[in-house]
């Protein structure tokens, strides 16, 4: 059964995949800051965890999340306090990015402004027929500044400046088209696909996971020349591994791999 964290976001563990459910329907699940310390505390959890090897993000209600909650930055001028949210933002999502387990979003509904930055920092997203997805700030006088880091990383430079200077919605087809999601499915199949692929990785060995998903992002920030002699050294590392002798040894010998739990 599903624990609760201060009713904002709920927890359960399915066959070694971590589920948090955003719980703030009535507020279309938008990020207050107790809403992100609470993910950020559960994601801190999860990588310390060795039974979990992967991670799923959904939200109750109609909509998966509207961004930042828009009442909490109305209630005063604060210059602290605003940078103060924005950096926990910001650490939230450099958490899913750096976390050694795959994150995949569950999104129905909108995914707006932060909403569509959350989606864009999961390694896979999944979107049921009825999403949207936009960064509006610009609607409202609040370039989506932090949003743009996340979605530029995703989406080419002519679609993501289209979505940041429109502040237009965009429909699940035209995300999967531009690369911010990866499938579209039926949203009384969401929560079933996204768990299905989430198994599928889960299967995988955990420590070569872990090191392949940390040198994907790593050599995104490098030119073409370094980027190749990270990844020889990673793919070195990774030899040395024992997930990776005993991978090639099931492959000879025509057998599923046992995968260690271990990280040598």
């Amino acid at each position: 059964m599903p624990s609760n964290i201060n009713n904002l976001l709920l927890y359960e563990e399915i066959d070694k995949i971590a589920v948090l459910t955003l719980n703030r329907p009535k507020q279309q699940n938008a990020l207050s800051s107790d809403l992100m310390k609470a993910i950020l505390n559960r994601l801190d959890k999860i990588e310390n965890n060795k039974t979990i090897k992967a991670v799923t993000i959904f939200s109750n209600g109609n909509n998966f999340c509207a961004g930042h909650d828009l009442k909490e930055l109305k209630i005063d001028k604060n210059e602290e306090r605003f940078k103060h949210l924005f950096e926990l933002c910001s650490k939230l999502m450099l958490k899913i990015v750096k976390l050694p387990k795959p994150v995949i979003a569950g999104v129905q509904g909108i995914a707006t402004a932060a909403g569509c930055q959350l989606v864009a920092s999961c390694d896979l997203a999944i979107a049921s027929e009825n999403s949207k997805f936009a960064t509006p700030g610009v609607n409202i006088g609040l370039f989506c500044s932090t949003p743009m880091v996340a979605v530029s990383r995703n989406v080419n430079r002519k679609q993501t400046m289209e979505m940041l200077l429109l502040g237009e919605f965009i429909s699940p087809s035209k995300a999967q088209e531009i690369g911010l999601i990866n499938k579209i499915v039926n949203i009384e199949h969401l929560k079933q696909e996204t768990m299905k692929i989430a198994k599928i990785i889960a299967s995988k060995s955990p420590a070569t996971v872990a090191i392949g998903k940390e040198a994907f992002y790593k050599q995104l920030e490098m030119n073409i020349e370094d980027a190749y002699k990270y990844t020889s050294k990673v793919m070195i590392k990774n030899m040395l591994k024992k997930d990776a002798q005993e991978g090639i040894s099931a492959f000879i010998e025509n057998r599923d791999p046992k995968w260690s739990d271990t990280d040598t």
